[in-house]
């Protein structure tokens, strides 16, 4: 049982939560997916407080729903199990207003649990969980943050099915400049970005700075960092939904996909950690830009593990068309300081900030698995005093990304990498490896089979 993630929010924090909210009536029970997805239901004020009390039931076959929600009857989870339900319980904290939703409407976050308490085994919270439990066996803290990208987008499509980056409302023209840190971009989408901020402090999520990135409509913002790995992970999880609904609000459409535009930047999920020791003391801090042994420990972990965790860090089919050199997305396990071009980057600061920023992982990754499998390759590093080898000074992507390090260059390889890795296995569980595999492989064998436009376009009247 994980002791991290095994914690359950408890009754009078709801009867709190209403009490001080007598107007709430519409209350969305989100549980994340394999793929990230929120998933759940729709609840009455009256039905709250049992979810509290012993957990609401769900079959267990949502545990095992690909990218689409469609069930995978290959895990053996679905007709062989009869469809049983499981239950959810709350997370605590999580029970917070939507006020894209109007005035009487809330949310909670739920894990899902055995009938006999034992968290759940392919719950991605409870992976995590087992993950930050090894950390705090050895007297060790994660501190992080993660950092997503995404593109506000026009919601509706052309005539072929293409998208275009959101037109402000005062203009009839799509953007088509980059214009990396502009502020008039900012100002294009004012109205959003208010909301967003407005939301996130009804809901509590520490939401910090704004930029516009490098590509149209595309922008970024950033959250505190935590030294709690799975409520930095419920901040992100919360985040995503939160966007996603505000721009729906306002007529836009926002996408944490990988790669929605093949001529410009991709959107990537940045995981910023250090590590804190049973004091509070960050064990990464040094005068040396390079951090302290420790620090170079867990680089070398990250990247001796980077490959074997790929399927987590690029989970779909587009997620690997993010990956070119020059791109600011990372294509060779590399490390440097203050160092764009590398996967684990050590950013520039003082002393007491020193920690890595892992850059390999998609804005489409669900937070909960990526931040697993960063944290268990750390762990791994940590234990084994890995020597992550010379730091890259100058441009990463002239380094050759040949060796066993290598990560996978398609969907498939990283998936296969994932399931034959003793590794991921030792931290994440073998039987979560296993049906995460089983589910990404029949996704591929369903992605696969659908014939694309570009089929005809190139093979139609030529082949």
């Amino acid at each position: 049982m994980s002791k991290s993630s095994g914690v359950i929010a408890p009754r009078s924090e709801a009867e709190a939560f209403f009490k001080a909210h007598p107007d709430v009536d519409s209350i969305e029970m989100i549980y994340t997916d394999l793929g990230g997805v929120p998933r759940g239901k729709r609840l009455r004020r009256h039905e709250v407080l049992a979810v509290y009390d012993s957990g609401r039931m769900m079959p267990g076959s949502i545990t095992v729903v690909d990218i689409t929600g469609q069930d995978t009857i290959e895990t053996g989870l679905v007709w062989e199990d009869g469809d049983a339900d499981r239950s959810m319980k709350p997370i605590p904290g999580t029970l917070v207003r939507t006020p894209w939703g109007g005035e009487h409407a809330a949310q909670f976050l739920v894990d899902f649990y055995e009938l006999d308490g034992t968290p759940h085994d392919l719950d991605p919270r409870h992976v995590l969980g087992r993950v930050v439990d090894r950390f705090a066996a050895d007297g060790m803290t994660p501190v992080l943050a993660v950092e997503l990208e995404f593109y506000l987008v026009d919601p509706r499509r052309a005539r072929d099915g293409a998208i275009r980056p959101a037109r402000p409302g005062y203009s009839r023209d799509t953007p088509r400049n980059v214009e990396v840190y502009g502020l008039r971009e900012m100002d294009d989408f004012r109205p959003f970005f208010d909301a967003l901020y407005a939301a996130t402090d009804v809901q509590d999520i520490p939401l910090e700075s704004a930029i516009s990135e490098f590509a149209p409509g595309q922008f970024e913002l950033t959250l505190r960092h935590k030294p709690d790995a799975l409520r930095a992970c419920d901040d992100a999880i919360m985040y995503k939904r939160l966007v996603k609904a505000i721009a729906q609000a306002q007529g836009l459409e926002a996408t944490f996909m990988a790669k929605p535009f093949a001529e410009q930047a991709g959107s990537g999920m940045h995981i910023h950690v250090s590590m804190n020791d049973d004091a509070g003391v960050n064990i990464f801090a040094s005068d040396d830009p390079e951090g302290t042994p420790a620090l170079r420990h867990a680089i070398g972990g990250m990247i001796g593990s980077v490959g074997d965790a790929f399927a987590l860090f690029a989970p779909h089919a587009n997620s690997y068309r993010r990956f070119k050199a020059n791109s600011y997305a990372p294509v060779a396990p590399t490390w440097g300081v203050n160092n764009r071009t590398v996967s684990f980057r050590i950013p520039a600061g003082p002393p007491p900030s020193r920690h890595v920023e892992h850059r390999a992982c998609g804005a489409d990754a669900n937070p909960y698995l990526a931040v697993a499998a960063v944290l268990a390759g750390m762990h791994h590093g940590m234990a084994n005093q890995t020597d992550p080898g010379t730091a890259v000074v100058g441009n990463g992507y002239d380094r050759d990304a040949s060796g066993d390090d290598k990560p996978p260059s398609n969907w498939i390889a990283a998936v296969d990498r994932f399931h034959g890795s003793q590794l991921m296995r030792d931290y994440l569980g073998t039987r979560f490896v296993d049906m995460f595999s089983i589910v990404k492989r029949v996704e591929q064998d369903r992605y696969f089979s659908v014939v694309p436009t570009l089929d005809y376009d190139w093979y139609l009247r030529n082949a």
